[in-house]
């Protein structure tokens, strides 16, 4: 066992669940966009991962692009100012757009983000996210493909982090609070 593992005190979804649901949202999205070929943006670094096996699992063609955010700092919660790291290269006006997200907490980060890419004037906008924590919410925020909802725990891994670490666990588990605390 790594250390890594030592440091969860609940795994909440082990990698078949998370590659399951991926799935589902894969040709869920597939479906919607028949005839099109949308643009995915993740949103780095944390959603990586989701990004690359939901492409995966998308049966269309797809262009995909990034764009990196930061809301966090060290923090384990957002601290509600946004700031653009990285933007888009690709130009995405009158194209079809999917925001790929990790995680909602406040979705503050998350309508920065739509009210950012609807400037560059899409043809559509919607969201996907892997994990939302509507009590945390801070602001009306709706998702057009959803993967899991979440009790307000802090969680690491399949690509979500503390402290740049835990990205590289392949399930998604609660960190033990003495560790960030």
């Amino acid at each position: 066992m790594n250390k890594m593992n030592c440091d969860i005190s609940a795994v909440l979804f082990d990698e078949y669940k998370i590659q399951t649901r991926i799935h589902e949202l894969g040709l869920e999205i597939s479906n919607s966009y028949r005839g099109s070929i949308p643009v995915l943006i993740g949103i780095l670094k944390g959603g990586f991962i989701f990004l690359a096996d939901l492409a995966r699992s998308i049966t269309i063609p797809i262009e995909v692009d990034f764009l990196a955010i930061s809301s966090y700092g060290s923090n384990t919660s957002s601290s509600g100012v946004v700031k653009i790291r990285k933007d888009i290269d690709i130009d995405i006006s009158g194209r079809d757009v999917i925001v790929i997200e990790d995680i909602v907490d406040t979705g503050l980060s998350l309508a920065y983000i739509k009210d950012y890419l609807w400037q560059h004037k899409p043809a559509s906008l919607k969201t996907c996210v892997l994990l939302d924590k509507p009590d945390a919410h801070k602001t009306d925020v709706t998702f057009d493909y959803i993967g899991f909802s979440i009790k307000n725990e802090f969680v690491v891994g399949y690509g979500l982090d503390y402290a740049e670490k835990y990205r590289n666990l392949p399930f998604i588990g609660i960190l033990k609070e003495e560790l960030y605390r």
